[in-house]
């Protein structure tokens, strides 16, 4: 007998992503990108941050996206994390059930929404870590205060479940709960890194994004983080996009790869493939320059 393996629907769907920085024109993408290795538009000045960049994202999935500085691969995050505005593009999500409070979310392209349905879907179905702690975290308030802030938003309301919720987070980033009314100013970096992974997943998210999460960590501390991003993850049903110049923490981590230079895809397919056997020249210099 035969069986049937039915594939899941994607959770995120990104086609033709695209940010200029400036006023842009007619030949901003046409003269920009690895062909002429530069994003910077030669007629306007304007820079093409990424350009076309199209994927899609499946429940319990990692996909890494590397590439040098300058590439494009924390502008894509930032673009879907709705930081930033892009240009244009289209990007889609498919959620199980209608959450409370979001709006119908079917075939409408998140990237034009209200700024209000913006937060509305970023608090409700979506957690980012940054590389600077300084960006996710108030340095100056207390580590149950910051998660306790985003509960708000997820609209907890009572202080003591927000308390023990916070506790609970806390617990599981491996963060002592008798340094929880500490701020995060008085912490390592990545005792700072893990209140963000706390903070991050108060609000049960479906998306988790990672922005260079082990950037400027003792080595130790590193192995630390990501073990405890990959028991989370199975833990939380999370779906997540990590970015990285590290091709070690894009291994580790992710099922398939996508490469970037000059705001452009150049490579995409399972990390292993990637890693072990690379098409695009600009992948095989990346990976052999960490070997």
């Amino acid at each position: 007998m035969s069986r049937t393996f039915q594939i899941p629907n994607p959770i995120l769907i990104v086609k033709d992503l695209t940010k200029i920085f400036g006023s842009g024109c007619p030949f901003c993408e046409k003269y920009t990108g690895p062909e002429h290795e530069t994003n910077l538009c030669r007629h306007c000045g304007s820079i093409v941050a990424c350009s076309n960049v199209t994927f899609e994202l499946y429940p319990g999935e990692v996909i890494g996206i590397v590439g040098e500085s300058g590439s494009g691969k924390s502008t894509v995050i930032k673009l879907l994390h709705f930081d930033i505005e892009a240009t244009y593009g289209e990007v889609f999500i498919n959620i199980p059930d209608q959450v409370n409070g979001l709006p119908d979310l079917q075939e409408k392209n998140l990237l034009f929404l209200s700024p209000f349905k913006k937060r509305q879907i970023r608090n409700a179905l979506m957690g980012i870590v940054y590389q600077n702690p300084a960006l996710g975290l108030r340095m100056g308030i207390s580590s149950g205060g910051n998660i306790a802030e985003r509960l708000i938003l997820a609209n907890y309301r009572n202080i003591m479940l927000m308390r023990d919720r916070a506790k609970e987070l806390l617990l599981k980033t491996e963060i002592p709960i008798t340094r929880m009314d500490e701020p995060p100013k008085n912490f390592s970096g990545g005792m700072q890194q893990r209140v963000q992974i706390a903070k991050a997943l108060s609000n049960n998210p479906l998306i988790l994004f990672l922005d260079e999460v082990t950037t400027g960590l003792d080595v130790s501390v590193q192995a630390k983080v990501l073990d405890l991003i990959r028991s989370l993850k199975q833990e939380f049903k999370l779906s997540i996009i990590v970015v990285s110049h590290d091709l070690g923490v894009i291994r580790l981590l992710a099922q398939r790869t996508m490469v970037m230079r000059y705001g452009r895809i150049v490579e995409m397919g399972l990390t292993d493939q990637i890693l072990e056997d690379p098409q695009n020249a600009y992948t095989q210099l990346l990976v052999s320059s960490q070997l």
